[in-house]
């Protein structure tokens, strides 16, 4: 599974000083529900995440304890973060086990590449590519 999860109005909030630490926070919580990260990567308006996801919960479920959680854990950090809270929606895609390297190298290459191509531009291209239909009206949000 390869959630993303944006920063509300796309704001580039999280910065290069709390990136390592929400990482390992995020990995965290992903333990705690059962569905152990892989690799997760933050840029400054949102996060990559390749986890296995649990037997036991719904994807919904573990999405909404790693917002839930590391929002919470953010807003600690400086007053800065104090109204920092993620976007209502995420996007998830399933990962064959022969993907998952070539996936964990394209997390981890994150930053570079959003240097060439937009967040938006990407998830646009990749919903086309695999043929799923979406209202750009609600992708944002």
């Amino acid at each position: 599974m390869r959630p993303r999860r944006c920063p509300k109005d796309r704001r580039p909030l999280i910065t290069p000083a709390i990136c390592d630490e929400l990482n390992a926070y995020i990995s965290g919580i992903l333990k705690q529900v059962d569905s152990p990260s892989i690799q997760v990567n933050c840029v400054a308006d949102h996060v990559h995440i390749l986890c296995s996801l649990s037997r036991t919960r719904s994807l919904a479920d573990v999405a909404e304890e790693v917002k839930k959680g590391s929002s919470k854990w953010i807003k600690t950090k400086g007053p800065e973060f104090r109204a920092f809270y993620w976007q209502a929606g995420y996007g998830a895609f399933s990962v064959s086990q022969s993907n998952a390297a070539a996936v964990r190298e394209y997390i981890v290459g994150q930053e570079d590449h959003h240097r060439k191509m937009s967040f938006q531009d990407e998830l646009r291209g990749l919903l086309n590519r695999h043929r799923v239909e979406y209202d750009e009206r609600h992708l944002w949000d």
